[in-house]
């Protein structure tokens, strides 16, 4: 079996070391950047950043289409999303890793789906990331020893800006637990192309007016800090994720 990886702002540790392949464009243009090929564990792992390396692509401009399509031209049957996202739940505190449950779709004029043209098709999304899938991540956070949080509920904007204050309290009052920018349109292509997605989410900022009394909310240098370190700790839950240690 091959499984993709979307990476985010956070590199993952081991992908410097993968192949790059060489794709011609998909019918939906060119993907933030060539996909990477390599194993981790016993499986083999196409990695691709979306946001390109070195990360130069802002949320709102990312051809989520092309990087999925491409993911899919490349035979994998299951996508792991990696974000790194803002904190608006009291325990989703810096260095936190989430595997979200469900989203709300904040964004907006972005190339959605793949049913743009030709006959009308409506995908199922009541239930945005797979099941099956996020109890696997949820097992092998368990074997490999990192602390999850195994549910929450994604909001997703439109970025690259943080939000103001006034739009995470309307956020936390719909129920959003995080804030990231990269999980929608992603989610529902590859719902539409019958690949199972799950993300796991790594808190690396309190969201605007959820740091404590005092604190600076957006320290670039710590986010920096806090996205390495949890990385390496994403990076074990994967491995015993792909060492097959654990099973649906």
């Amino acid at each position: 079996m091959v499984w993709g990886i979307l990476a985010g702002s956070s590199p993952l540790p081991s992908a410097h070391a993968f192949d790059p392949l060489t794709l011609p464009p998909t019918a939906y243009g060119v993907t933030s950047e060539p996909p990477r090929r390599g194993r981790i564990g016993d499986c083999e792992v196409v990695v691709l950043a979306r946001h390109g390396e070195p990360r130069h692509i802002a949320p709102h401009m990312i051809n989520y289409r092309a990087n999925v399509e491409a993911l899919c031209t490349l035979g994998v049957e299951g996508i792991v999303a990696l974000n790194t996202v803002g904190g608006i739940a009291a325990d989703a505190h810096a260095g936190c890793i989430c595997i979200p449950h469900q989203l709300i779709d904040y964004s907006w004029g972005r190339a959605h789906t793949f049913f743009d043209q030709g006959p009308v098709q409506h995908a199922d999304f009541a239930h945005p990331f797979d099941e099956p899938l996020r109890r696997r991540l949820i097992a092998a956070a368990v074997a490999a020893g990192v602390a999850v949080r195994s549910s929450g509920v994604y909001g997703c904007t439109q970025g690259p800006r943080f939000e103001t204050e006034a739009e995470i309290e309307r956020m936390a009052r719909d129920g959003c637990d995080l804030v990231g920018m990269t999980a929608m349109p992603e989610a529902a292509l590859a719902r539409e192309r019958g690949v199972p997605y799950a993300a796991l989410s790594l808190v690396v900022n309190p969201a605007a007016g959820k740091a404590p009394e005092g604190a600076a909310p957006f320290d670039l240098d710590a986010i920096a800090r806090v996205g390495a370190a949890g990385m390496v700790q994403i990076e074990r839950l994967l491995r015993a994720f792909f060492e097959a240690r654990v099973s649906d």
